[in-house]
Order: C-alpha cells, then sequence, then structure tokens
C-alpha cells in the first residue's frame, strides 16, 4: 500500500484537491440554489421552465442539452467519487436534478416535503432573508 501511494503521489494529491474544491463548491452552490427558488415553486402543480414558453425553439433544444450533459457529467463525476475522496452522494444528488426525466419535479416535491429536508431549506433561507418554502 505504501509503494501504491509512493508512486501515485500525484495522482492522490489531484485527487484530494478535486474532493476539498467540490466539497467547498456544494457548501456554497446548494445554499445559493435555496435561496433563489420562489417560495411557492413546490406548491405548484407543475414545474416552472427554465427558459420561458415565448423564447426560440433551438434556444430551448440548447438549454436542454446543456443542462442535461452538465447533470450527467456532474453525477458521473459523483459516482467516482464514491470509491474516491470526495462528497460522492451528495454530488450524484446535484447530477440528478439537472437532469430532464419524467416525474422528477414530484420526486423533487416527494423529497422537499420530507421534514428534516423542508426544515432544513427553510432555516438556510431564513438566514437569506427569504420566505419559507410552500409545500
Amino acid at each position: 500500500m505504501l509503494s501504491y501511494i509512493q508512486e501515485n503521489e500525484n495522482l492522490l494529491l489531484i485527487l484530494g484537491i478535486v474532493s476539498v474544491v467540490s466539497f467547498l463548491a456544494t457548501l456554497v452552490i446548494i445554499p445559493w440554489i435555496l435561496l433563489r427558488i420562489p417560495a411557492d415553486y413546490f406548491s405548484k402543480p407543475r414545474r416552472v421552465s427554465l427558459v420561458s414558453s415565448d423564447s426560440h425553439p433551438s434556444l430551448k433544444i440548447v438549454v436542454f442539452i446543456a443542462k442535461n450533459l452538465i447533470g450527467i457529467t456532474v453525477a458521473l463525476l459523483g459516482i467516482a467519487m464514491l470509491v474516491l475522496p470526495g462528497q460522492g452522494l451528495l454530488t450524484i444528488l446535484i447530477g440528478v436534478m439537472l437532469i430532464d426525466f419524467p416525474g422528477k419535479y414530484r420526486f423533487q416535491r416527494w423529497l422537499i416535503s420530507r421534514e428534516p429536508v423542508l426544515r432544513s431549506a427553510n432555516w438556510l433561507r431564513e438566514k437569506g432573508d427569504k420566505k419559507p418554502l410552500v409545500v
């Protein structure tokens, strides 16, 4: 084991740096996202689109493809972090939330309606002077 560490010292250093950066990024990104969600976002029967309905169709396609590619990449990085140093489960969750799939909004509403999750989200929103989420 010691010889493996010595042989791959640079790789382990890079993985350690990526792990720390991804952990710190999640500490910033999750509150940032929670503070930008409208308080009534989860009370609506249908999801609000990222792109307005009167936008050009090609813009909708570009946003859809870019968002899903980023989500898949982040989810794959999270899977890699399950065996490497890093916040694997949290990174997978962020990636999955970026990917569009049938039932995603219903799943998000179910997840945020869990008391510990809603309490934590609203605690963060309170610290950011935002109204609590309504489910």
